[in-house]
């Protein structure tokens, strides 16, 4: 009878779990898988996204992606976003590890550097331009330091400033994501350590070294995975800010443009897959990386 019982709310219980997962894996399926999938299999065809005939080309579509400049070249933009994913971090690193420690006004500094990531992307594309233009707030700031004029750049028609220029608007806008993130997890910190360790005459870069950094390790190389992964498929600020126009076209800019202007989803869908494939790939490295550090 016990046996019985203990059956019978298990089944239960196993039945109650499926119906809660029931939506949310209809809607995963729905919305990403069969999307997904349909996008691999239109990568191997010849189609403008309109018409009802579509021709099968094999992998031609993939080949071009990695043969053509103009599509795989433009990889090399996401350097400049990759180097400001670095420098994100390692600001968003130093913020929380200051803020971390009695400093006055540390909350109201937290939500300052915070607020950035709360605008909208498209918000934010806008404001910089403002900011970047001739007569906009940085030059305005530089001629009043005493630069002149003529000797300051266009920053945005400028070919060797222009994805610099990006890559500085997407570090101001997610460094205080990462330092969020960080700060939450130096709190969970046990404080006695910090107590110790003043006892023993350490200054704060060796309880960052010794304390901090061991302690927060996991959030760290998390927070590495998605900025590099953020860096390769960069897309809101190149594209509203120069349509990436001059140089700034990132692999995603130049999926849309293929696809949606020059009506070639096929070779499109083709640059979606290979852009995902390295994604894995990159993120599959830190990943043994960090366990090799760990290790």
């Amino acid at each position: 009878m016990g046996k019985k019982r203990f059956s019978s709310r298990k089944v239960q219980k196993n039945v109650v779990i499926i119906l809660f997962l029931f939506a949310p894996l209809l809607l995963l399926i729905v919305f990403t898988y069969m999307p997904f999938t349909d996008m691999v299999r239109y990568s191997f065809f010849k189609w403008n996204g309109t018409s009802k005939t579509m021709k099968c080309i094999g992998v031609k579509n993939y080949i071009e992606v990695f043969t053509r400049p103009e599509y795989f070249g433009v990889l090399k933009t996401s350097l400049y976003y990759l180097v400001g994913s670095f420098v994100q971090i390692g600001l968003a690193l130093y913020f929380a590890t200051i803020l971390n420690f009695k400093v006055r006004f540390s909350n109201f500094f937290k939500g300052a550097i915070f607020f950035p990531y709360l605008i909208n992307g498209v918000a934010i594309g806008f404001v910089f331009l403002y900011f970047f233009k001739s007569g906009g707030t940085l030059n305005s700031i530089l001629t009043a330091f005493g630069v002149a004029e003529e000797k300051i750049p266009l920053w945005l028609n400028n070919r060797s400033l222009i994805n610099v220029s990006l890559a500085f608007v997407s570090v101001w806008r997610y460094m205080g994501q990462n330092m969020v993130m960080f700060s939450g997890a130096m709190a969970s910190v046990n404080s006695d350590l910090y107590e110790a360790s003043e006892l023993d005459g350490a200054n704060r870069w060796q309880q960052f070294r010794y304390i901090i950094l061991p302690n927060i390790k996991l959030v760290v190389s998390l927070n590495m995975i998605l900025a590099v992964k953020g860096a390769i498929s960069v897309f809101e600020i190149p594209y509203i800010m120069t349509n990436g126009g001059n140089g700034s076209a990132t692999f995603v800019t130049k999926t849309l443009e293929t696809a949606f202007t020059m009506k070639k989803v096929g070779l499109a869908s083709a640059m979606g897959v290979v852009l995902l494939i390295f994604i894995l790939i990159i993120t599959l490295i830190q990943k043994k990386f960090f366990e090799g550090k760990e290790a």
